[in-house]
């Protein structure tokens, strides 16, 4: 803001980095016109709405395709337990966005003095993908015993 370079403005631009990868939208995309900026709309849509902003193509999965699983002879209860297991999936998925989100606003914050320090950012960084995998080992192995 006083155009002094800083460690601060390092975490400012890491902040703002975050939000465009999430997001899918450019710090200069048209739609932020006037005082609508990247960090003040991921900031209205968290943390309830944060699903609604990220970018589709970073939730785009493959689809199962039924006929192929019915040829293995995979009952139909994994078929039904396989959609639980997508439901926790999105679940999680959704959780470690928000914590993700919530980084970025913080390292964005207006006020340099209330932006999060980049130690205990890469700390958040780390728990939140050690959740995130410990999770989907879980999630993933209860699914795979009905694969049996």
């Amino acid at each position: 803001m006083r155009s002094e370079v800083s460690v601060l403005g390092d975490i400012y631009s890491y902040g703002i980095l975050l939000l465009e990868m999430f997001t899918g939208k450019r710090p200069t995309d048209d739609m932020f016109e006037g005082d609508l900026n990247i960090h003040k709309f991921a900031d209205m849509a968290f943390p309830g709405n944060v699903m609604a902003i990220i970018d589709p193509s970073m939730l785009a999965e493959e689809e199962i395709n039924e006929n192929e699983v019915n040829e293995h002879g995979i009952e139909e209860r994994a078929i039904i337990h396989n959609n639980d297991f997508q439901v926790n999936r999105t679940s999680n998925i959704e959780e470690c966005l928000v914590s993700l989100m919530e980084i970025g606003l913080s390292c964005s914050n207006k006020s340099p003095g209330k932006r999060m320090a980049m130690n205990i950012v890469v700390n958040k960084l780390q728990v939140i993908r050690d959740s995130f995998f410990r999770s989907i080992n879980r999630l993933g192995k209860n699914v795979a015993l009905y694969f049996k």
